[in-house]
């Protein structure tokens, strides 16, 4: 079992990674937060990404198919991408992580598949409670 600080700290090490907050989007606060937050802190991180997400979730026009879900936002910036992947798992709310992430240091698909294998450990743990 990770938990939720382990999560966090295994997140910070993938390279290139910058910032992590952990949200819970059925409120839009931060769970848990590491890294440089130099823009906004972590709780502004949480309630803007929350609007975004549930913006995309809520867009008809994004849907492939009654069988597919959204499970991954990626935002490329000039300097750094974003990823905000949700997490599966039983858990009260929607879980979801908002990661930046380097563009010099950092590699958009091997950090897409370190992140989703740490949320996966993370939701697993989440079913054992």
């Amino acid at each position: 079992m990770i938990g939720i600080d382990g999560c966090v700290q295994r997140i910070m090490n993938i390279p290139g990674a910058r910032s992590v907050t952990l949200v819970d989007g059925a409120s839009g606060l931060a769970i848990a937060a590491s890294g440089r937050h130099a823009l906004v802190d972590e709780h502004e991180d949480a309630a803007a990404t929350t609007d975004v997400v549930r913006a995309v979730l809520d867009c008809p026009a994004l849907a492939t198919g009654r069988d597919d879900a959204i499970t991954e936002l990626i935002v490329c910036g000039t300097r750094g991408y974003h990823l905000l992947n949700l997490v599966n798992g039983d858990f009260d709310g929607q879980l979801f992580v908002h990661v930046l992430f380097d563009d010099d240091t950092g590699n958009l698909g091997m950090a897409r598949f370190q992140l989703q294998g740490i949320l996966a450990e993370l939701a697993a743990d989440g079913h054992e409670r």
